[in-house]
């Protein structure tokens, strides 16, 4: 008899993250998954050179390059390893193995980790990385996060880590972080996770790191965008594969919450729900219980899912239109990489702000701080030009139209 459906769900999605890991890894030559402005946290870091997606290795030479043992995508949920076959007789003629190519000198196996906060979406994250890494040859480790925020917070963060040695990961952190106050409280905490995340990742060198994001954190994650009024980049949400050099992985953003609960529940997985989750102080708190159950009341069950339709699509128009102004960037700038306001004018307003973004930015400008009321102040500097002054941006960027150039620098 097979695993409860919602295991079966969460490890088969943990499976498919990790068999992608793997097919990374050995097409040497692939570009890594896009890193840029894929998740609202990668979104304030704006709108820089875009990773073209590669074109998969063939599956004969991804399957070769697999250490033996491994299984390959597509041969069952569950099957086993295939044994190595055995290597065949040396002859009198035949030299030893040179040192590069005996067994013991293969490159490690790759780590991965799992972020956990102890709750049930990632705890459920790390059981099923805890299952499946083992037999595809991944070692598995994992890392939890202090935020310092709560009494006790150590000593929960301390159980928290004893939870995913019992589990069989390893390593495991358990990481103690400061939280300032830039952004509020929440974008605050999150900002001090994500820089001890990729800490972790670097001290270990783990290839990538998971995230217990559900369906319904991405249904939020969309509406919080939308009351920002920041544009489609903040309707697409939360990617899959975000982070540099994809680093941050997202196996659950087409399952609901309630299954990540009820696998942690048939599992006997000690779960602890975080107060903050419940506090009507932090923005999201609020949406999660009142905002969205208030909108199926009103509009019907299927709202979530609509939602997290809503960010794929809205990625997808975001990832084309940023290639487009990618392309046309060079296109716009004289002999001396300055901005031409004449060839400017005549873009689509959404590649030519993507545009100004994007130099803002590089000449300084915080891209967390960078809203879309700046980029629509200096877009009037090409399109409503009146002889109007400088625009002054954050972090002490200024921008002026001169002889028709449009000039971004500090200062």
């Amino acid at each position: 008899m097979g695993p409860h459906p919602a295991v079966a769900a969460i490890r088969l999605a943990v499976r498919r993250v990790l068999n992608d890991i793997l097919d990374e890894r050995t097409a040497p030559d692939a570009d890594p998954p896009r890193p840029e402005l894929q998740t609202a946290h990668a979104a304030r870091q704006a709108y820089g050179a875009q990773a073209r997606h590669a074109a998969p290795a063939p599956r004969a030479a991804r399957c070769a390059a697999r250490p033996p043992g491994v299984p390959t995508p597509g041969r069952g949920r569950d099957a086993a390893p295939r044994p190595a076959p055995a290597p065949a007789p040396q002859t009198a003629h035949e030299h030893p193995p040179a040192p590069h190519e005996r067994s013991g000198d293969r490159p490690p196996s790759p780590l991965v980790l799992v972020a956990c906060s102890g709750g049930a979406d990632s705890m459920a994250l790390a059981s099923a990385l805890a299952f499946e890494a083992p037999k595809l040859g991944i070692r598995a480790g994992g890392v939890t996060v202090d935020h310092g925020l709560q009494t006790g917070s150590d000593l929960r963060a301390g159980e928290v880590a004893q939870r995913l040695r019992e589990l069989g990961l390893d390593p495991v952190d358990a990481v103690a972080v400061t939280v300032g106050r830039e952004g509020g409280p929440e974008a605050a905490a999150r900002d001090a996770r994500y820089a001890a995340l990729d800490a972790a990742a670097e001290r270990h060198g783990a290839a990538a790191v998971l995230l217990g994001h559900t369906r319904d954190d991405q249904a939020e994650t969309v509406l919080l965008g939308l009351a920002r009024g920041s544009g489609i980049r903040s309707l697409s949400g939360m990617a899959a594969v975000s982070g540099a050099g994809g680093r941050y992985r997202r196996p659950f953003l087409h399952l609901d919450r309630q299954t990540a609960r009820k696998a942690c529940l048939v599992q006997s997985l000690p779960v602890w729900d975080d107060p903050h989750n419940a506090d009507p102080a932090y923005t999201r708190s609020r949406l999660r219980h009142e905002g969205l159950p208030a909108l199926e009341k009103a509009l019907g069950k299927g709202v979530v899912e609509a939602l997290a339709r809503t960010a794929q699509l809205s990625r997808d128009d975001a990832d084309a239109l940023d290639a487009w102004a990618g392309q046309a960037d060079a296109a716009v700038r004289d002999d001396a990489g300055r901005l031409e306001c004449a060839k400017l004018s005549v873009l689509p307003p959404a590649v030519r702000r993507r545009i100004l973004r994007r130099a803002a930015i590089e000449a300084g400008a915080p891209a967390g701080s960078l809203f879309a009321r700046h980029i629509e102040e200096v877009d009037r500097l090409i399109t409503g030009w009146r002889g109007q002054g400088a625009i002054n941006l954050p972090g002490k960027v200024v921008a002026r139209r001169q002889g028709g150039r449009l000039v971004i620098r500090q200062g």
